[in-house]
């Protein structure tokens, strides 16, 4: 059984922001290889897990914003601050 594609309009973002983690990543690696000191190393390491936690964070808000929204269909406003509000305290995580 094969299931359709998953795909938002932030998907492409976070693979870019994925791919640049990455390959920022690789070059931690030679840096430490190379006996670079470690403050430059920690800096890096900060900066990649910055720009992963960004790249999730989008995705989960994406997520939230297209998969929860086709489950919970049109509800009048007071029926739907409950979401809004879920929706809205994801930001923080």
């Amino acid at each position: 059984m094969s299931e359709r594609p998953h795909l938002h309009r932030t998907h492409p973002d976070v693979v870019k922001r994925l791919k640049r983690a990455d390959g920022h990543l690789r070059s931690i690696v030679e840096m430490i290889e190379a006996g670079r000191p470690c403050l430059d190393v920690a800096q890096q390491l900060h900066a990649v897990e910055k720009a992963i936690a960004q790249a999730k964070k989008v995705l989960i808000q994406d997520h939230l914003d297209n998969c929860l929204e086709e489950v919970v269909g049109p509800l009048p406003s007071e029926q739907r601050r409950p979401i809004d509000e879920f929706k809205e305290i994801t930001k923080y995580l």
